[in-house]
């Protein structure tokens, strides 16, 4: 029952009607404890039953009171009047209308258009800087005051990344693969279900943009299901005037959230630049091709390399700078390059490559920096220098394509982009050896590498980049059984607590300290916090997000496991080990069907990557198809540097087939390897358990446990051992492993 002038809700008095919508009626009422006149919210009393209603109410009291900015609604408390049991929030009381309602009259001028939507990009900014999405902006949620302010309203389906709000209220109101918004308003993977980030927001926003200057919105059509079809296929009907703006616009628009802006700031940015005539072109991403060993001298291969892999990570420290990954830029290795192709291949805005040549202690360097748009070069120039010079080489060449970038870098973020973790040129060539050898990813390799990371840490004992490198070596070859997991994980996190002595404020160091905790220490908590720890000290760090990620599935929260591959894919989208790993997650989340076409993507990007045949195989037993699955284990133990789990996947398919006797010999095959290397007891538990031989398993996973197997800590999630779950010795197992 709507409330009546009057009427008195604790210290407030109810002076009169403001409107009412899906999840309250607002009124004007005054406050007696101040003197002032606020808007009051209430929660209908037939809606106070409802949870979900009562949930999403609270949600939104709570979104609004986290934020603090001229842009967003100021909330003043949220309170129960005792005497009624109605619920209420009070907020400023705005004067002026909605943008709706001004749109009604017609369309605003262009310059109009840009500070209003500037202005609401602020305050996303803020919003999205807590954590909090909004998903429902429209003109009716956007209020023009009187006083010429913007503000943005009802943040009730607002969604949180943060874990300040209450995670309770998040998940019951919002679950997943729900369609949550306007219709009209919503972006692409919002009318899909799918997870959102603070991009969703801007899709939203340049649809009101567009509506402010052309009086209709861009994909509304005769009715809700042609305006979600033109949503999700459709290119806005008309071009915009300035072309400027229209690009802008159009970059909100893009269908892929990972092509839209990088963030409200920007786009903020980018609008006062127009408004201003000032440019607006953001260059937000970049990609640093390997640098050519122009001599061809395979000497010198570390070097080019090294080069490369330094001025990635300088600028991966520029803020809201997207910086494509090692990994990924090395794709494009000893390849002929089109810089405009690479760059619309990998969505970016600039290309940097160049050449490099060794003779003697000279080093000739040659760089490019090339707009990806139009194909003109915006810098480049020509070093001639003496090795020990490369330090200075490589802060200049950062430093220059900072200023292209036209950012504005504190004066701590300037000392990141030029710091040097060690001052001795020969532990540094040393540290880049180690780093050539480490990223070829075999045994030999890794070999090599620790030999190289101990001698630079010769040249210089606080030199804590070469400590990483030797966790990071030891890591992999624990991982990858090539050391016994007692032997490698000990030493990998003795380098990396020596690397944070030295430095704590060293991401990769606490990025390859949790990877210990978690895979060898099976210490949840601690490992959760050195990721985010990392994750917080440089964002742009793939790797870390990669391993955060495989936590978060171990202990089930997939949806914040597929967040973190999505933005792990998102800085390194041609990794292959990251790519594999979003089918490694919807194995382990049961959607076998996704598995496998992940899988087969990552083997369209390379087809001799073993990992992936392994985990395909896995999940092609699973869809009980049993040929497929066997040849894909096969290819696997061909190509796989980890033979004994290549022999395993195969082993494990022709049991789940019903081929024992294959799988037998396989297994007695694996039995004669391990007298003389190691090879994982959690690959045979795997193998008696699709043969129905549960003793065996449940002893094969006893004997995991006494090596501290990491493999262990997927063990409640690996579908391998579903049929073995009842059982108080897999139990009592679990228990044991902490999971």
């Amino acid at each position: 029952m709507p409330l009546t002038s009057g009427t008195r809700l604790g210290h407030f008095e109810i002076l009169n009607p403001i409107g009412a919508g899906g999840m309250g009626e607002v009124y004007r009422a005054r406050d007696d404890r101040l003197g002032r006149e606020v808007a009051i919210k209430v929660l209908p009393q037939e809606m106070a039953s409802d949870e979900q209603a009562m949930l999403r109410f609270q949600r939104e009291a709570k979104s609004v009171a986290a934020l603090s900015h001229p842009n967003i609604v100021a909330l003043h408390e949220l309170d129960r009047d005792p005497a009624s049991g109605v619920f209420f929030f009070a907020s400023e009381l705005l004067e002026g209308e909605t943008l709706a309602g001004n749109l009604r009259r017609g369309p605003v001028g262009w310059k109009k258009a840009a500070e209003i939507a500037a202005a609401v990009a602020d305050g996303l900014a803020a919003a999205h800087a807590k954590g909090i999405i909004h998903r429902d902006l429209k003109p009716e949620n956007l209020f023009l005051t009187n006083e010429g302010a913007v503000k943005i309203l009802d943040f009730g389906l607002a969604r949180t990344l943060s874990a300040e709000l209450d995670d309770r209220t998040q998940e019951q109101v919002t679950k997943r693969g729900m369609m949550i918004g306007t219709i009209g308003y919503m972006s692409p993977e919002q009318i899909r279900g799918e997870p959102v980030d603070q991009s969703t927001d801007l899709f939203a926003l340049g649809c009101i943009l567009h509506e402010m200057v052309t009086g209709s919105h861009p994909f509304r059509r005769g009715n809700s299901a042609e305006t979600i079809a033109a949503i999700l296929k459709d290119d806005k009907p008309e071009k915009l005037s300035p072309p400027q703006l229209d690009a802008l616009v159009e970059h909100c628009l893009e269908k892929r959230a990972d092509q839209r802006f990088q963030s409200a700031r920007d786009l903020a940015f980018d609008l006062r630049a127009l408004i201003s005539g000032g440019a607006t072109e953001a260059f937000d991403s970049i990609a640093v091709l390997p640098f050519e060993n122009a001599a061809a001298d395979p000497d010198a291969e570390y070097l080019s390399d090294g080069i490369t892999e330094t001025i990635i990570s300088k600028l991966s420290q520029i803020p809201n700078l997207r910086v494509m990954a090692r990994s990924t830029v090395f794709r494009y290795k000893k390849k002929t390059i089109d810089p405009q192709q690479v760059g619309s291949e990998l969505n970016v805005r600039l290309v940097l490559h160049g050449r490099i040549r060794q003779r003697g202690d000279a080093l000739m360097i040659g760089t490019e920096l090339v707009k990806v748009a139009d194909g003109t070069q915006i810098w480049g120039e020509r070093y001639q220098r003496k090795a020990a010079d490369l330090f200075d080489i490589e802060e200049e060449i950062a430093r220059e394509i900072s200023e292209k970038l036209r950012v504005r870098l504190s004066g701590e973020q300037k000392q990141l982009l030029t710091r040097r973790h060690t001052e001795d040129p020969q532990a540094y060539q040393a540290y880049l050896k180690g780093r050539f050898q480490w990223n070829k990813r075999t045994e030999s390799g890794l070999n090599l590498g620790i030999g190289w990371f101990k001698e630079a840490l010769e040249k210089d004992p606080a030199y804590a980049l070469a400590y990483v490198g030797l966790a990071d070596s030891y890591n992999i070859m624990g991982f990858y059984s090539l050391m016994a997991p007692k032997d490698a994980f000990p030493k990998a996190e003795a380098a990396a607590r020596r690397a944070l002595e030295l430095d704590e404020n060293l991401a990769e160091a606490y990025a390859s300290l949790g990877y210990v905790q978690l895979y060898h220490r099976w210490k949840w908590a601690e490992a959760e916090e050195s990721f985010r720890k990392a994750i917080a000290l440089k964002e742009s760090y793939p790797s870390a997000h990669h391993f955060y990620l495989n936590l978060l599935v171990t202990r089930g929260r997939f949806e914040e496991a597929l967040a973190q591959n999505l933005r792990a894919l998102d800085l390194d989208p041609l990794s292959l080990i990251i790519n594999a790993a979003l089918g490694w997650y919807h194995y382990f989340h049961r959607d076998y069907q996704k598995a496998a076409d992940s899988l087969r993507k990552t083997l369209a990007i390379d087809d001799s990557f073993g990992l992936a045949h392994l985990w395909l195989s896995w999940a092609l037993v699973k869809l009980g198809r049993f040929d497929e699955a066997i040849k894909e284990a096969q290819q696997g133990v061909t190509m796989s540097g980890t033979k004994g789990e290549a022999l395993a996947a195969t082993a494990y398919a022709y049991a789940a087939a019903g081929e024992r006797a294959r799988a037998q010999s396989l297994l007695d095959e694996l039995l004669q390897i391990s007298r003389e290397r190691f090879v994982q007891p959690y690959y045979l538990a795997s193998i008696a358990s699709a043969l129905g031989n549960v003793a065996d398993a449940i002893r094969w996973l006893d004997e995991s446990v006494a090596i501290r197997s990491h493999l262990l800590v997927f063990l409640n999630v690996d579908p391998r051992f579903d049929e073995l779950r009842s059982r108080p010795e897999f139990a009592a197992i679990a228990e044991q492993v902490g999971v």
